[in-house]
């Protein structure tokens, strides 16, 4: 089962991560099927760059957002635009 999920990049005490769709059960830095955005949590207004579309997608064919990355997608407005697709 593909999960949506975050991978860790950045230097010690500095982090930033990736959006990532991968295997529910590879390693947190593991090989990743698609890189769907970026995550900038210590930055002004914790910075996202999304590819909505790809996320949609994938939400779409079943993928499982993690509780995190959910509430990253509801805050960006994406959440939104996949519960509109699944109505059509």
């Amino acid at each position: 089962m593909l999960k949506l999920r975050l991978t860790r990049l950045g230097d010690k005490k500095r982090p930033s991560y990736r959006v990532v769709a991968m295997e529910a059960l590879s390693k947190r830095d593991g090989k990743a099927v698609a890189y769907l955005g970026n995550y900038f949590p210590l930055e002004e207004n914790n910075r996202v760059n999304l590819k909505e579309e790809e996320i949609v997608r994938f939400l779409l064919n079943g993928a499982q957002p993690t509780r995190t990355v959910k509430s990253i997608l509801v805050k960006a407005g994406v959440w939104a635009k996949f519960e509109e697709a699944r109505k059509k």
